[in-house]
């Protein structure tokens, strides 16, 4: 891979993006362009942090690493659950197929619902926001919660989201989606009829359906976050609400992604 003919007016890193992107485009494999190009482009806060996320299906991942590999990048599979990098000198982009809890996989509805946008000249497909809500709204890390991002997103989209959609997206874990629209009309109190009604509604009676059960020894905080439940699982003999099969996760793929909470802190 060359980036000298990149345009002069790109720093390294963001010709090293554009060029990635116009190889995608050129190799016609199906991708979408996430992260923080997406963000702005549907909130209008523009980052300093230039982060390209690329989203593809788990069975395009081979094809695309490969493809990657022939024009002389360097990629890697760090967790085989949900993310893959590549690389060229001293930058990376990642290639996202799921998401660090084994929830929200890349599927066929990502790219159906995928809005055309122009991302440093290049003519790609973005993640959808329904998508992009579904996504974040698990991520509540010490280090990093992506609660704001939720809000922001719900702010400038909420009146055009297909809310059908969104609830089947969540599917069981629908306390999580209902948790955020009661900090969104906390946040918002001059957006409160953004969200609609039947909705809050709809959450609020299965909240108020939803009972104990004392056989049912699960956390699903572990879908939020990888460490600050491990007690609860490791200690107090919780079952881990990510690994199969409750969840989408193997033993194996959840070891994998625990062990390296101190490599990326």
């Amino acid at each position: 891979m060359d980036t000298s003919d990149s345009s002069p007016r790109l720093d390294p890193l963001t010709a090293f993006y554009a060029d990635a992107l116009a190889l995608l485009v050129a190799s016609r494999l199906p991708f979408l362009v996430g992260g923080t190009f997406a963000y702005a482009r549907y909130t209008g806060i523009d980052r300093e942090t230039k982060d390209m996320d690329v989203f593809v299906r788990p069975s395009d991942l081979a094809r695309t690493l490969a493809t990657f590999e022939d024009a002389g990048y360097v990629s890697e599979v760090p967790y085989p659950h949900w993310l893959a990098k590549v690389s060229h000198a001293e930058h990376v982009m990642d290639i996202v197929f799921g998401s660090g809890n084994g929830i929200a996989l890349v599927d066929d509805e990502w790219f159906f619902h995928a809005p055309e946008a122009e991302v440093l000249g290049v003519q790609v497909r973005l993640c959808p926001p329904e998508e992009m809500i579904w996504s974040k709204a698990f991520v509540q890390e010490r280090e990093r919660f992506d609660g704001a991002d939720v809000l922001h997103l719900l702010r400038d989209t909420a009146q055009t989201l297909d809310w059908d959609r969104l609830l089947a997206r969540f599917a069981d874990q629908w306390p999580v989606l209902l948790s955020h629209l009661v900090l969104f009309r906390y946040v918002y109190p001059d957006r409160r009829d953004d969200i609609p009604s039947a909705v809050i509604r709809e959450l609020t009676r299965r909240m108020l359906d939803q009972k104990a059960e004392p056989d049912h020894h699960v956390c699903y905080g572990t879908l939020l976050s990888r460490e600050q439940y491990l007690h609860d699982t490791q200690q107090l003999g919780y079952l881990d609400a990510r690994v199969q099969p409750l969840g989408g996760m193997t033993r194996t793929e959840a070891t994998i992604w625990t062990d390296a909470i101190k490599k990326d802190e």
